[in-house]
């Protein structure tokens, strides 16, 4: 599914770069390597796109706890979408582009795990446009850990207005010159699950529930993360994450999990409410991992 060894440019950030939380411009060096079903100009996630360089990125550090980790020190995967969510919102913040006049919505998210974070215990985060269609926007993220851990992120955000409409982008600035020109899409393409896959129960809690009233999006990886583990899936291996969201999820919803392999023996779980598929993700070993 994930076809040859992805490259990865060898920095995102200098070592000495912008302080902590500030947006920065890309060096020189960093040179480019209907309401459900929305049109969007062609564009594939690519957790290897880089920004040009002189366009903008948003960098900042973050503390590793005691709850992010697993029995074996392992940052999780919804640790790591809590501190990447948490990224998202400083940057939209300092530009503008937040709430209350701007909603963002997650559509789809492919995660790299290059090198998962095992003994690292301070991240550094960057993250920058990586593309913009009429109503949706890219957004890449790059994650280093102090201790080697590497996580390459790339995803599509459909804009929504305060009325929480989806609504034209319009002019993007300061982020749509580092997309480049690059569009994005939000065709969703993992499969939905048989249904003859046995279905096991996850029994929401209110700390699962955001402002927006929603499952919360850390929460689907969470959902990712358990499985898989209990699949003896070895996410202490180098994979890759990819998660579409297709419908919000409510605190009362009685959520079943569905876990499944494909024809091309890449893993799947899905979130179902009432038979209708909210979320499905698929992992995978990372080629040359």
């Amino acid at each position: 599914m994930l076809g040859a060894q992805p490259t990865y440019v060898s920095d995102v950030t200098s070592v000495n770069g912008p302080a902590k939380g500030m947006s920065a411009y890309c060096a020189d060096s960093f040179l480019p390597a209907g309401s459900r079903r929305i049109r969007e100009t062609a564009g594939v996630l690519d957790p290897t796109y880089v920004c040009p360089p002189g366009t903008r990125t948003f960098t900042h550090s973050r503390r590793i706890r005691l709850a992010d980790t697993d029995a074996s020190g392992r940052t999780r995967l919804d640790a790591v979408a809590r501190l990447l969510q948490d990224s998202a919102i400083d940057d939209v913040r300092e530009t503008g582009w937040g709430i209350p006049e701007h909603l963002w919505v997650l559509r789809c998210l492919r995660a790299d795990v290059v090198a998962p974070l095992q003994a690292d215990d301070e991240v550094e985060i960057a993250t920058w446009c990586s593309g913009v269609g009429a109503i949706a926007a890219g957004r890449r993220w790059s994650m280093r850990g102090n201790a080697g851990g590497r996580i390459e992120v790339d995803s599509v955000w459909i804009h929504l207005d305060g009325q929480q409409r989806p609504a034209r982008i319009g002019e993007f600035d300061p982020y749509a010159s580092a997309a480049a020109g690059r569009g994005v899409s939000t065709k969703l393409l993992l499969p939905d699950p048989s249904g003859t896959d046995a279905r096991m129960p996850w029994p929401l809690r209110l700390a699962d529930i955001d402002t927006h009233g929603h499952v919360n999006n850390a929460v689907y990886v969470q959902v990712v993360e358990d499985r898989m583990v209990q699949r003896g899936f070895d996410l202490v291996e180098p994979h890759s994450v990819v998660l579409d969201f297709r419908a919000p999820i409510d605190l009362f919803d009685a959520v079943a999990t569905v876990a499944f392999d494909g024809s091309d023996g890449v893993r799947y779980v899905a979130l179902e409410v009432a038979g209708d598929v909210r979320a499905v993700a698929s992992v995978s070993p990372l080629p040359g991992g």
